[in-house]
């Protein structure tokens, strides 16, 4: 993957001498920043875990998520944003551009990767509303100077809101498969709107450790609520007062050749200013976006749920009729797709269908749903008809890698989100409503959740089980690197890294491929076909498990 990205890389940058020009206009283009000078950034830190401006606030709570709320116009907005959450930007920005800057080798080859993300991003700025670029402006004046010779800062935190679109298209770079789901009338215990969806995406523990449920407070449009990351205006999970929620899932995307408006700046603007289902796809119509996204928008006013289905050429509405739930992993359900031949081979090869009917399957075994059973669905690790996959599997509806899981109540403006690890703690209710009564009388200096309302955090997390997957987790990257570099591995380290998740088929599949470059090709073999024996996750490592099988036989 790594040398196929390299060649693209030398080919676009061929391709970008003739647009050095652009690039120069991309890197100088700012927002207006009309009355930036009076604005009050200055924080006041009361403790480790409570910072304020005026009733700007950013508390940590017992769970170690963090609560913030910002309101204004965009560029308060922002700097506001960047001046509380400081330490929580720089945390980010080190574990996205560590993770990016693994991809390639150090020195030269690394310019070379700064050049040709330029020249890609030439144009985001004339796809970016002028709102949002003050508002990235502003939390930009508080992010690390150690990357400027990468881009300057306000460019480069441009660029990181388009990581979640470019970490679909690069596998390599991040491991992306969301499930979701709506349900509503007879299929929930009150008649009334209930969704719940799993974020899948990966960039590294440390990515996901500091983690921000933010309540933001904008001079226009409508107030809502997201979970986010330090540095992050766009969004991936939301409500909005109106009971508005967005959620979005990734669709199968060719490598894009040049970025136009991310995804979570298209969900920002629908949470933002959507009242309805209509003004949704109204919003997400007029956007010119560069990867497939499934845009799951929940609508309380109207009872129900639907897909806006979006790609750089196409475009579709998905709604279910006669039906009262509606399912989204990672392809494409409308007929403007339904001839879409990558939509298709993402059916077919990936992990996405399947997903969808484990979903299914669940939903229709759990009548009558509420909060907790929505988080007992996105909980689940099993298979269909309740096979174990093995802890970590892609097949899971919960992959164990999640950022965070979350509900919503769109009737009630209720959220509930989860906290570390996964979605396997504890899920933190939050009533929109009476949060932002609290927040703007000025003196909230306590969390604003509902415990009354909390789910517990899954037993699981308490079993030795847990703890030999998250050590297996461990040990498996640190065991791919050397067979990578084809450093010596004890046959008691292989032997291990199978107990401790005997039932994934990776940790097989590993040994078999040590073995192979070791030629020890017997041992290949039987390695190989015990991970056959287990669940596979896609098409094409069934047929990479074959082609290695065949090829040890011939060694033979």
């Amino acid at each position: 993957m790594k040398a196929n990205l390299l060649k693209s890389f030398f080919l676009l940058f061929l391709i970008s001498v003739q647009y050095s020009c652009g690039i120069n206009r991309s890197m100088a283009d700012r927002p207006d920043l009309s009355g930036i000078a009076s604005i009050d950034s200055l924080r006041v830190k009361h403790n480790d875990s409570l910072f304020t401006i005026g009733r700007n606030t950013l508390l940590k709570n017992k769970y170690g998520v963090w609560e913030l709320y910002v309101e204004g116009n965009a560029l308060e907005r922002g700097l506001v944003n960047g001046s509380l959450t400081r330490e929580l930007i720089h945390k980010q920005e080190i574990a996205f551009m560590d993770k990016l800057e693994s991809l390639v080798p150090a020195g030269g080859y690394q310019n070379f990767l700064q050049k040709m993300i330029s020249w890609f991003n030439r144009k985001m700025y004339l796809h970016v509303p002028q709102e949002y670029k003050q508002e990235i402006y502003g939390v930009s004046r508080y992010a690390l100077d150690d990357y400027n010779n990468f881009a300057p800062a306000y460019v480069r935190m441009l660029y990181l809101h388009g990581a979640h679109d470019i970490g679909h298209a690069l596998q390599d770079l991040m491991l992306v498969g969301c499930t979701s789901f709506a349900a509503w009338d007879s299929k929930t215990e009150d008649g009334n709107l209930l969704i719940g969806r799993n974020f899948d995406f990966y960039a590294g523990d440390a990515f996901s450790e500091e983690k921000i449920v933010a309540f933001v407070n904008p001079d226009k449009g409508h107030k809502f609520m997201m979970y986010t990351w330090g540095g992050m205006i766009g969004v991936v999970s939301g409500m909005n007062e109106a009971g508005i929620t967005v959620t979005i899932n990734a669709g199968k995307s060719k490598i894009p050749l040049i970025a136009k408006t991310p995804i979570s700046l298209v969900a920002r603007e629908i949470l933002q200013y959507a009242t309805n289902t209509t003004e949704a796809i109204a919003i997400a119509k007029k956007r010119e976006v560069f990867v497939s996204e499934s845009i799951m928008v929940g609508s309380a006013s109207e009872n129900k749920a639907i897909l806006i289905e979006v790609s750089p050429k196409n475009f579709g509405v998905f709604e279910v009729s006669n039906s009262n739930e509606l399912i989204c992993s990672n392809h494409f359900q409308s007929e403007e797709y339904a001839n879409d031949s990558r939509n298709a081979e993402a059916i077919l090869e990936s992990h996405s269908l399947y997903r969808y009917e484990r979903m299914k399957e669940l939903l229709e075994t759990n009548n009558l749903l509420n909060p907790k059973k929505a988080a007992e669905i996105l909980r689940n690790k099993d298979g269909l008809n309740g096979v174990e996959l093995g802890l970590g599997n892609e097949k899971a509806i919960n992959q164990l890698l999640a950022h965070h899981g979350i509900i919503f109540k769109p009737m009630e403006h209720k959220v509930w989100v989860s906290a570390n690890p996964y979605q396997l703690g504890a899920f933190m209710a939050y009533d929109l409503d009476d949060v932002f009564k609290k927040f703007e009388k000025g003196d909230q200096l306590v969390s604003v959740m509902d415990h009354s309302e909390t789910i517990p955090e899954d037993d699981f997390v308490k079993t030795k089980e847990f703890q030999e997957y998250e050590a297996f987790r461990k040990k498996f990257h640190l065991l791919h690197e050397k067979v990578a570099s084809n450093e010596e591995i004890r046959d008691s380290a292989l032997a291990n890294l199978i107990q401790l998740n005997p039932n994934y088929w990776k940790g097989y599949s590993l040994a078999g491929n040590y073995y192979f470059k070791k030629e020890q090709y017997k041992k290949a073999i039987i390695y190989f076909k015990q991970a056959k024996r287990r669940e596979v996750t896609t098409l094409p490592e069934t047929d990479y498990l074959n082609r290695m099988i065949k090829k040890s036989y011939r060694k033979l």
